[in-house]
């Protein structure tokens, strides 16, 4: 899924570096070989500070993955004293038009940090649990009052980053819901709404616009991959036929992506499924009313 989000940021944003933080030995040696243009992974261990050891054995890894998210952009910061401005993007995400609009939005702003909100469909809002905003792409310029907020959404992550919500807590991803009122003067909430979609405003959105969308991205939210090229699409929601398009690319990037590890000679490990593909679509069919999709990719077995 990486992949496919590098190639198109190159794609839409030639002049982009993407620094990966690597969770695991299996990915950072991957990324050595592929030897990517502006591609640079960082390994883990040069991320982990006293303060995040000694919380890693007390979290799971979708939390310790979360505790990292406010680590990464000083991480950056610390490796280029030339980057002015880093932008934590999610590996889920795949790129359909530049994000420079979003970025000349940031710049008029003349704040210090851009974060966007879900935007949540109605029927599909989790405010309450989840957050007003979303970990997706967040900007920090290189400043002071930036350095602030990355420093207290660090102290925050570290007392407690539970993938279950408590106390008006999830993960890394509540506390920018305090933004607003603690940073207001530094952050500007990203006003272009349709332009950053996901499963779960998606139909809402294309609905509201005629299906006539030019997102700049899409967050793959919910997509997973298993052995035997199978993949999971999405996962609690109802996609449109008009947004078939959306995935249609998206499946054509993850099978460029396999074939080039397989170019490679590079494996990459996968959890397996108990029951087939159908077995699994027809029990959520019956359950969710088709808001589960699956998919059989055509090449590239992995």
């Amino acid at each position: 899924m990486g992949l496919a989000l590098y190639h198109s940021l190159c794609k839409h944003l030639p002049q982009a570096e993407l620094w990966v933080i690597c969770l695991d030995e299996q990915a950072e040696f991957a990324l050595k070989k592929l030897k990517l243009p502006a591609l640079h992974p960082i390994p883990l261990k040069q991320v982990e500070s006293t303060d995040l050891l000694a919380v890693k054995p007390t979290r799971t890894r979708a939390e310790y993955c979360w505790t990292l998210t406010p680590f990464t952009m000083e991480a950056v910061f610390a490796r280029n004293h030339d980057v002015r401005r880093v932008t934590y993007i999610d590996a889920d995400l795949l790129f359909f038009n530049s994000p420079q609009s979003l970025f000349d939005e940031f710049d008029e702003s003349g704040k210090q940090v851009l974060i966007t909100e879900h935007a949540y469909a109605p029927e599909y809002d989790q405010t309450a649990t989840s957050g007003r905003f979303c970990v997706q792409f967040i900007t920090f310029r290189r400043t002071e009052a930036a350095l602030e907020v990355i420093h207290w959404w660090q102290q925050r992550c570290l007392e407690c980053c539970s993938e279950i919500p408590i106390d008006g807590k999830f993960g890394d991803q509540k506390y920018l819901d305090e933004w607003p009122t603690l940073f207001g003067d530094r952050v500007h909430i990203l006003e272009a709404t349709e332009l950053t979609i996901a499963p779960w405003n998606v139909g809402h959105l294309l609905a509201q616009h005629h299906d006539l969308l030019h997102p700049v991205f899409y967050h793959f939210h919910g997509l997973r991959l298993f052995r035997h090229r199978r993949c999971r699409l999405y996962s609690g929601y109802r996609i449109p036929p008009t947004a078939n398009w959306i995935y249609e690319a998206y499946l054509s990037e993850l099978v460029h992506a396999f074939d080039l590890l397989m170019q490679r000679d590079i494996r990459i490990s996968y959890p397996s499924l108990d029951k087939s593909p159908k077995e699994v679509a027809r029990r959520f069919k019956r359950k969710w009313k088709q808001t589960e999709a699956w998919c059989q990719l055509p090449r590239a077995p992995f």
